[in-house]
């Protein structure tokens, strides 16, 4: 081997321990930073061909691999916008200019001024806007995404579509012989009632009172009809100033199953026709008992606050506790993650050996559930990166002494001819 070869060879591993110092400084710098991937740095040998009769000296090549596929643990707080991933996904972020990159990095807050949510690096977390439905995906690309915004939300009025009325109708109700409130007449009878909240167009509470009313035992039969209560008499109850707003016989077999028409439509006024699902309604020896009512819709309101489900829905929260979808926030993914480049703000961009972006949603394909109140930390082990330091210095003293031990021997050589 040539002096000068010697020389290079030192000065090359030199530069290679000095890499692997500077991404073991990273590591520890970067310990305690959300969604962080720890760097490490690999060699492989440089050989120069040789003849027989020498040796020539050859280098260290120096290459830098992330470990974006390894899982970090969770940090768990209180705020319902930080998000952490258990699995393979992506979050989809966007910088100022509208660039899309990929992070882990989920400790969001709502920013002041755009009402957005914004990670500590200053991305802007998207998502898709589900308020009037399912969205369109664009499965290989950020197309239709939009900056999930909650700062000042208001909820519109939804009127009420659809409903689900389900009760025990008592089977030792006496038949009713009179006038049922299907007559709506002064002194109609009735043998269980019942009432709905609904919503009009303009949001407005609209509340309806549903009698229920035994007309026969054989075949057992009941009726159903439906009021506006703001139509009822002074005090409440018979004659209405309107019609019924629906009338119907709820037919049951002899072990109280519903044998009719399991809905019943009516229109809200004000509002729209609202179908209220009756397939939970029996006719048992037992006390009456409603089982399940519920209706859509809702009046304007604004915000108190905003949930993140494990699917990645954002929903907002109105002081009467409904909830209202807002946002889907997808997942992306790439064939192989750890191929990805790094950017500054702890993003990832796509590579041609990372593979194309793909686009998915939470508890799909193998992406992984999104967990709201947690971020995932950094993937650094302490331990590990101090002993790489040590290790990584010694090798460094090492290479330098070969440098330095070549350069006495070019002293010596170069004294011989004075």
């Amino acid at each position: 081997m040539s002096l000068y070869g010697m020389m290079r060879t030192g000065v090359s591993g030199m530069a290679a321990q000095s890499n692997k110092l500077g991404t073991i400084g990273d590591n520890i710098a970067n310990s305690g930073t959300t969604g962080y991937k720890r760097a490490s740095t690999e060699f492989s040998s440089l050989l120069l061909q040789s003849g027989p009769g020498e040796y020539n000296s050859g280098a260290v090549n120096t290459s830098v691999r992330y470990a974006v596929s390894q899982q970090g643990a969770f940090n768990y707080s209180t705020s319902a916008t930080d998000l952490g991933i258990q699995g393979n996904g992506f979050f989809l972020v966007s910088d100022a200019t509208g660039t899309s990159y990929l992070s882990r990095a989920g400790s969001f807050t709502v920013d002041a001024s755009s009402g957005n949510l914004v990670n500590t690096a200053g991305f802007t977390l998207m998502g898709y806007d589900i308020t009037n439905g399912d969205p369109n995906v664009v499965l290989n690309g950020a197309g239709g995404l939009k900056p999930v915004r909650v700062a000042d939300v208001r909820l519109a009025a939804n009127p009420s579509r659809d409903g689900a009325f389900a009760a025990n109708l008592p089977a030792a109700d006496e038949v009713v012989t009179g006038s049922t409130p299907a007559a709506n007449v002064a002194g109609s009878t009735y043998s269980q009632k019942s009432s709905l909240v609904t919503f009009d167009n303009l949001g407005s509470e609209v509340t309806l009172d549903i009698y229920l009313t035994k007309t026969s035992d054989s075949p057992i039969a009941w009726e159903m009809t439906a009021f506006d209560r703001a139509d009822a008499a002074t005090g409440g109850g018979f004659p209405y100033s309107s019609a019924p707003l629906a009338t119907q016989t709820l037919d049951f077999d002899g072990l109280g199953n519903l044998t009719s028409t399991p809905s019943m439509a009516l229109n809200v006024p004000g509002g729209q026709t609202l179908t209220l699902d009756l397939t939970g309604m029996t006719q048992l020896a037992d006390r009456y008992t409603p089982l399940n009512a519920t209706v859509d819709g809702n009046a304007p309101s604004s915000v108190s606050s905003v949930t993140i489900d494990k699917d990645g829905v954002v929903s907002a929260v109105d002081l009467n506790g409904r909830k209202s979808p807002l946002y889907k926030i997808p997942l992306a993914f790439v064939t192989s993650p750890d191929n990805l480049a790094p950017k500054a703000g702890n993003v990832f961009e796509t590579t041609r050996e990372s593979g194309g972006l793909q686009i998915g949603f939470a508890n799909e394909g193998g992406l992984g559930t999104m967990v709201s109140g947690a971020t995932e930390r950094s993937n650094v082990d302490m331990a590990s990166e101090l002993t790489e330091m040590i290790s990584a210095q010694r090798d460094y003293t090492a290479n330098s002494k070969v440098f330095q031990t070549g350069s006495e021997l070019l002293d010596v050589l170069m004294s011989l001819k004075r």
